[in-house]
């Protein structure tokens, strides 16, 4: 039976590099967010995760859904997969990491192999499309 992990992202691209995150005691980095509470929406939940770990606020009315995104989940028994829904947003504030979150940095395609397999795959995709 595949186990499904659902989660939400930011995506946020600025000079061809792209916001990615590592929490605490990881090697791996991901793009910000988290996973919905009981009864939220995308948008409640990802204003919230981003809150909590980047210390930013996003405008909700600026929320454009980017592109959804599914590659086995790391450090999870086999047939786990992540599926990623990504957004894009404006914020207000000065990003800085919290909560569980250690470092956040600026990656481009060459830092590839730093990210979780689902970012990867996004990696692949802006790559393409000349975003990254």
């Amino acid at each position: 039976m595949k186990t499904v992990i659902d989660k939400l992202a930011w995506l946020q691209i600025e000079n061809g590099k792209v916001l990615c995150a590592r929490s605490k005691g990881k090697s791996t980095y991901y793009i910000p967010g988290g996973k919905r509470d009981p009864g939220e929406t995308d948008a409640q939940a990802l204003v919230r995760e981003i809150k909590e770990e980047l210390t930013v606020e996003l405008n909700p009315e600026s929320l454009a859904f980017y592109g959804e995104f599914v590659a086995p989940a790391d450090g999870k028994p086999e047939g786990t997969v992540v599926q990623v829904r990504c957004y894009q947003a404006d914020y207000i504030g000065d990003l800085a990491p919290d909560s569980e979150i250690e470092e956040l940095a600026w990656l481009g395609f060459d830092d590839i192999e730093k990210c979780s397999v689902v970012v990867q795959k996004l990696f692949v995709e802006l790559n393409q499309k000349q975003l990254i």
